[in-house]
């Protein structure tokens, strides 16, 4: 399995443990880290939708939680004909903590594009704006 279907793999296999009851929208994502570690997530609803997590989010928060803090790439993976990209709450996390990383999408039924975090986020803030 080459790295790239592992990492579908692990997002897939966190898409499980969503937490979806108003939406019933699953999603998971994971974050490989640059030292060969991999971190899934869920998205995670609440009856407040404001305050619900993505997927993408919560998986390179885990990361970070555990002391890892340069990634290499990240894949999100929901059960939808047209693949999803990450929204723009989750573009913006994705650059800022991971860079300009391929960004892998992927559906169910094994349809995958690959884009990068520039392409997804053109002319970002970030630190040097400030």
């Amino acid at each position: 399995m080459s790295d790239e279907e592992k990492l579908i793999a692990a997002a897939r296999q966190a898409r499980e443990h969503a937490h979806a009851p108003f939406s019933e929208f699953r999603v998971g994502a994971a974050v490989r880290t640059k030292s060969g570690r991999t971190f899934g997530g869920c998205n995670v609803e609440n009856a407040s939708y404001g305050l619900t997590i993505c997927a993408e989010r919560v998986a390179i928060f885990k990361a970070i939680s555990e002391g890892e803090s340069e990634f290499d790439a990240i894949a999100v993976v929901a059960d939808t004909d047209e693949l999803t990209p990450p929204c723009g709450a989750c573009r913006q996390i994705i650059w800022e903590f991971c860079g300009d990383v391929p960004v892998i999408l992927a559906n169910l039924k094994g349809k995958i594009e690959r884009e990068r975090s520039s392409k997804l986020l053109p002319r970002p803030f970030d630190s040097s704006n400030l």
